[in-house]
């Protein structure tokens, strides 16, 4: 009789037993929101991203990317920060400096930075500055020398195309001029094009990853000026670092402080991020899909296809970085704040 029993509970109890062992993400949705347009070289990789990484993720969910465009990506952080659930299920793929807006205190500011969930870098970025080639200025150095400003194009002040070329102002005396408002790179790249502006800071990778670069170096329509990395790219061999610039120029030790805060931004590259909160264990399991879709041969393969690089940085490794720039303060943040417009 006492088997009989057990046989009947197991089976009334088989189901639940099935059912809590069911993977968490089966049947459902990730979603990757991208803080700029479509066709972004932000936009790219994680559609790449989504296109991979549910395989690597037990119960394989469906991964989809929305644009969510706006106040160089600030939008979409707050979104992933305030709006999404401590689920696992919404990502945002944001510019790496939006931890400049924390520091100086900007009130549109709805995140800690350091507590959002890190997944994981696609690459760690430079940048450069580039300037149409029929320009007056031949180099950086003509730049400083200026009696007109040179006008360069910005998305805002968490961009690249706005801080450096704020920090060339400040560590070497160039007079450039920032005309903020372009909703994304490509709408900056038209206005040079038509001669609104006639500079861009943004990524070396991108730089050579897409048009109309590939059509703008070929026809010399372009010079780079600049470039952040500790040492010039194997492309740039011919163009002067930040780093380089600034011995050059004695630039002050303090003003030098502010730089190697604001080039840490490089390091964060690419980020992927998601909603502070999530269970320990679905983090995990969305670290190691995010570590497995970079290595994997057909991620790797559409990268090289699109020209666009690989040089992972894990999360865990995001996650230190993040922790560490916030912790900046006194005289570094008060320049910081010259330097965005404060």
């Amino acid at each position: 009789m006492k088997k009989v029993i057990i046989g009947l509970s197991f089976i009334f109890l088989s189901p639940s037993i099935l059912q809590a062992q069911a993977p968490f993400y089966e049947g459902k949705t990730i979603r990757i929101v991208v803080g700029l347009p479509a066709g972004d070289v932000y936009d790219i990789y994680a559609r790449m991203l989504a296109a991979h990484i549910g395989k690597y993720i037990a119960g394989n969910p469906n991964v989809i990317v929305q644009n969510m465009p706006g106040a160089s990506s600030m939008i979409t952080a707050n979104h992933v920060y305030t709006v999404g659930k401590p689920d696992g299920l919404t990502l945002g793929s944001v510019l790496p400096s939006l931890y400049f807006d924390q520091l100086v205190g900007r009130s549109e500011v709805q995140f800690e930075w350091s507590k959002f969930t890190w997944l994981g870098s696609f690459e760690r970025s430079n940048n450069l500055l580039y300037m149409r080639a029929d320009a007056p200025y031949k180099s950086i150095h003509d730049v400083t020398k200026a009696s007109d400003p040179a006008n360069c194009g910005s998305t805002g002040t968490g961009s690249p195309s706005y801080y450096s070329v704020r920090l060339l102002n400040e560590a070497i005396g160039t007079k450039f001029h920032i005309v903020t408002g372009y909703k994304g790179g490509q709408e900056i790249d038209l206005a040079v094009e038509r001669g609104e502006v006639i500079c861009r800071a943004f990524t070396v990778t991108s730089f050579f990853a897409r048009e109309p670069f590939h059509t703008w170096r070929k026809k010399g329509f372009v010079r780079v000026l600049s470039q952040t990395g500790k040492k010039r790219d194997s492309r740039l061999l011919e163009v002067p670092t930040v780093h380089e610039l600034m011995e050059e120029y004695q630039t002050p030790e303090s003003i030098r402080r502010l730089a190697t805060l604001v080039l840490a931004s490089g390091e964060f590259g690419r980020p992927i991020i998601a909603t502070p909160g999530i269970p320990p264990d679905r983090v995990k399991i969305l670290r190691e899909a995010f570590s497995k879709t970079v290595a994997d041969p057909g991620f790797l393969a559409e990268a090289k296809k699109q020209r666009l690089e690989v040089d992972p940085v894990t999360g865990e490794e995001l996650e230190t970085l993040a922790k560490d720039v916030v912790t900046a303060r006194g005289e570094v943040i008060e320049r910081m704040k010259k330097l965005l417009g404060n």
